[in-house]
């Protein structure tokens, strides 16, 4: 099977993303992340074919570019979410989050009416592969801490930044990475084919 790749930058840095041919999302990852691959997750990408096909990741790539220039506050992406019925739940209400807006861990569970699930809300959060444009940025610990995020602290800190400033019509900041694609992962760039989140 084909997997395309393409880096686009966001408030968080590069990101890379990959589409099947549909150009729907199969995973994603912040390059700047610090990710720990599983053994199922490697397995699953051993059989994945990287190549580059700008036609098949513009769509993707143009609205993380929208997303990155204060224009669009949700992704409008098919999506490949394997996972069991329960991981599939929490992915599904971490969408409804609204842009420039957190929840804990425990007000996701009551979202998915297991309030008592708290610790399995994080697992399966954690188990997220497709990280911004399925926003488990959004969940933070029950005193406001910024746990729990598998490409660090500071990628969460910087996509929650971005969001209450483009949602309380705030400047973006200057410093803030260009909103232009930097192109399909090559070299060096696809060690990460096994790194998912």
């Amino acid at each position: 099977m084909n997997a395309y790749t393409e880096t686009v930058l966001t408030p968080a840095g590069p990101f890379t993303f990959a589409v099947d041919d549909s150009g729907a999302i199969l995973w994603a990852r912040f390059d700047n992340g610090t990710y720990r691959p599983t053994d199922a997750e490697e397995r699953a990408l051993q059989s994945f074919t990287l190549r580059e096909d700008p036609a098949r990741t513009a769509r993707a790539a143009e609205q993380l570019r929208e997303y990155t220039a204060g224009h669009r506050r949700t992704f409008d992406l098919p999506v490949i979410l394997d996972g069991t019925p329960w991981q599939q739940s929490i992915w599904t209400a971490l969408q409804r989050i609204p842009f420039g807006e957190t929840r804990t861990y425990a007000q996701l569970a009551e979202m998915v009416g297991r309030p008592t699930a708290v610790r399995a809300v994080g697992r399966a959060n954690a188990t997220n592969r497709i990280p911004l444009i399925i926003p488990c940025h959004r969940v933070i610990g029950a005193s406001g801490s910024l746990t729990g995020f598998a490409g660090g602290p500071q990628l969460k800190a910087a996509l929650l930044e971005h969001e209450a400033r483009v949602a309380s019509g705030q400047p973006l900041s200057t410093d803030a990475p260009a909103s232009t694609a930097v192109g399909p992962a090559t070299g060096s760039d696809r060690a990460w084919q096994t790194r998912l989140i």
